[in-house]
C-alpha cells in the first residue's frame, strides 16, 4: 500500500457521491481558516480520524499518510512556537493534519475516474468562459493524487541525504526532489501523449457503467 492508493470498499464514504467528497473537503478547509481555534481544530482532527476506522481503513494506512510530513509538521511547529507561542504552533499542525488525512481519506475512497467525472460536472459554467472544463478536472485530480505522492518523494530523499549527513541542507532536499517532480510530469504527459489522451472526447462507458445506465 502507497500513499492514497484507491482502497476498495463498501462502506458509507465509499459509497458517497465524489462530489459531495470534494465539496466537503473544500468546505472544512475554509471553515478551520475562518474559524482558528483549537478546540474546533482538535475536533476536527478527532472527527476526521474516526472516519477512517468507518471506511474500513486500518490505523496503519492513515499515518502512512502524515509519515513522509513529520519532519514538517515539527519544522512549523517550531517555528511558530518560536515566533507566536506553542499553542499556535499546535494549532498549525493540528490543522494541517486535519487538512491532510481528510483529502488522503477523499482520495482513498474515490476512484480517480469518479474524482475526474464529479469535478468536470461542478466545472461544467466554465465553457461559458471557453474554458474546457475536462482539462481544469484532469488537472486538479492529479493535484489531489500527487500531493502525497510528492510528500513521499521528499521523504525518500531525506533519507538518502541522512545517509550524506546532507538531510539538514535545504537545498540538498529541495534540488532532488524538484528534479524527480519536472520528471514525473514529463513522464505523465508523455503517457498521456503516447495514449492520444483527449479530455474533449466522451470517455467511453465500462460495462459496469453501462449496466448502471440500463
Amino acid at each position: 500500500m502507497t500513499l492514497s492508493d484507491y482502497v476498495p470498499g463498501n462502506s458509507f464514504i465509499h459509497r458517497l457521491p465524489s462530489g459531495i467528497k470534494i465539496l466537503s473537503l473544500a468546505l472544512v478547509g475554509t471553515l478551520l481558516f475562518v474559524f482558528p481555534l483549537l478546540a474546533v481544530v482538535l475536533s476536527t482532527l478527532v472527527v476526521v480520524a474516526t472516519l477512517y476506522p468507518l471506511a474500513g481503513i486500518g490505523p496503519k494506512i492513515m499515518l502512512l499518510q502524515l509519515k513522509p510530513l513529520l519532519w514538517v509538521l515539527a519544522l512549523l511547529f517550531a517555528v511558530q512556537w518560536w515566533m507566536v507561542d506553542w499553542v499556535s504552533g499546535v494549532l498549525v499542525v493540528t490543522r494541517l493534519s486535519a487538512l491532510l488525512l481528510l483529502a488522503a481519506l477523499v482520495t482513498l475512497t474515490t476512484r480517480t475516474t469518479d474524482m475526474i467525472d464529479a469535478l468536470e460536472s461542478g466545472l461544467s459554467w466554465l465553457r461559458f468562459l471557453r474554458i474546457n472544463p475536462a482539462k481544469v478536472s484532469l488537472a486538479l485530480s492529479l493535484a489531489l493524487r500527487f500531493i502525497p505522492v510528492l510528500a513521499a518523494i521528499t521523504a525518500e530523499v531525506r533519507e538518502a541525504q541522512k545517509a550524506r549527513g546532507l538531510d539538514r541542507s535545504v537545498i540538498a532536499v529541495a534540488i532532488p526532489v524538484i528534479v524527480r517532480t519536472l520528471k514525473m510530469a514529463d513522464d505523465i504527459a508523455a503517457a498521456l501523449e503516447a495514449r492520444a489522451y483527449d479530455p474533449q472526447l466522451k470517455r467511453p462507458q465500462s460495462d459496469a457503467e453501462k449496466s448502471r445506465g440500463s
